[in-house]
């Protein structure tokens, strides 16, 4: 969930949050006293089925690589996508009963930025792109089929001592690869298929996990990673992954890949298009008519439902105001709520955000299945 509420910003404030007692010391000896050299770690306080994330002397630690990217290829929607859907589909081998979260902290930006660019026998052996054939017709050419690497790493241990337990790698795939016959031209773009971007990922994945094992640290921990499809860059509904495979202590291939059945939907449906569920489009169809009958100026109405293995996970939604005053705002937040209540699925998590051309106006959103609505107004 949440394209509002991404990974990281949440993240973020459960780490302001720390001064309040929200989170868990791990290292009772971190005090004024501790000299700042002195690596300490924290924990975060977990509900079940989630992580609770390590700290490290109380910061959250980003990863180097991130934002790495091979081409300009990428929107928000496929980026909260790819993050989150790896950590949930990482529960199944990395339990958070028994590991701690953390981004990636072992791949470094020179590393990956030598993957996401092509092969080249002199001067970059290691790229994972295919060699640049160069053609220019959009379907003789070699396209750039991996787009970005994510790396989640999971830490078993306690009070001041952590280990890498195991680590997931995400493989951003490109449906889309756009490019350019002449520098500043127009352009172009070479169509990638689900099964060709399957079939790449799982070359590309083999050849990165035998660069991984060479390193001592990763030899002894299971690695797994995820293959996902990424959308064209202005589609408002984000990717989904397509298989994931784990290569167990020592092993440089993966030989059971896991097939993902995941599917993603913008309502309403946009042309010729079917719901994937006809029923949560008729309950999206009544909530937007509800909140788009009370005020005269709301510009739009927008879902985004995700499905896994043809299961609601995530409902969310954005509409979007011509008003500003605060009376307003809250009084049109109150009437959402209710039409929530009433004509949406109370079984998955959902977020409403409400929002102008400039601002976020205010977010009515639930965690978790059957948990309570919490509702926010922005001043």
């Amino acid at each position: 969930m949440k394209r509002f509420l991404q990974i990281i910003t949440a993240l973020s404030v459960v780490i302001f949050l720390a001064g309040c007692g929200n989170l868990k010391n791990s290292d009772l000896s971190n005090n004024a006293t501790t000299s700042t050299k002195k690596k300490s770690y924290q924990t975060t306080g977990s509900t079940a089925g989630e992580y609770s994330v390590l700290l490290r002397n109380g910061q959250y630690k980003i990863s180097p690589i991130s934002g790495i990217t091979a081409t300009n290829n990428s929107n928000d929607v496929d980026l909260k996508n790819l993050e989150s859907g790896l950590m949930s589909l990482s529960l199944a081998e990395f339990s958070a009963n028994k590991f701690v979260f953390q981004e990636g902290q072992e791949l470094t930006r020179a590393q990956v930025s030598a993957w996401l660019n092509r092969y080249d026998k002199k001067s970059n052996k290691n790229g994972l792109n295919p060699v640049d054939n160069k053609k220019t017709d959009a379907d003789t050419r070699n396209p750039i089929y991996l787009e970005q690497v994510i790396e989640q790493d999971y830490l078993t241990g306690s009070g001041s001592t952590y280990e890498l337990g195991g680590i997931s790698i995400g493989l951003a795939m490109n449906s889309v690869d756009y490019f350019t016959k002449v520098k500043d031209g127009p352009q172009y773009k070479t169509t990638i298929n689900r099964a060709t971007q399957l079939e790449q990922g799982k070359k590309i994945a083999t050849k990165l996990l035998k660069q991984l094992r060479s390193r001592k640290k990763f030899q002894n921990i299971p690695i797994m990673i995820g293959i996902f499809s990424k959308t064209a860059s202005d589609s408002l509904v984000g990717g989904n992954y397509l298989a994931t495979g784990l290569a167990p202590d020592n092993k440089k291939s993966i030989t059971d890949w896991k097939t993902v059945d995941e599917q993603s939907q913008v309502l309403p449906t946009i042309g010729n298009d079917k719901p994937i569920n006809s029923n949560d489009a008729e309950s999206f169809s009544n909530f937007k008519a509800a909140v788009q009958g009370y005020f005269p100026n709301i510009s739009g109405v927008i879902g985004r439902v995700h499905y896994r293995s043809g299961q609601l996970t995530s409902f969310e939604i954005t509409v979007n105001t011509q008003f500003y005053g605060y009376a307003q705002i809250n009084s049109f937040a109150k009437l959402v709520l209710s039409s929530a209540k009433k004509f949406l699925p109370n079984n998955v998590p959902l977020e409403i955000l409400v929002q102008s051309v400039n601002d976020p106006q205010a977010l009515i959103s639930k965690e978790k299945a059957n948990s309570a609505y919490n509702v926010h107004v922005f001043r």
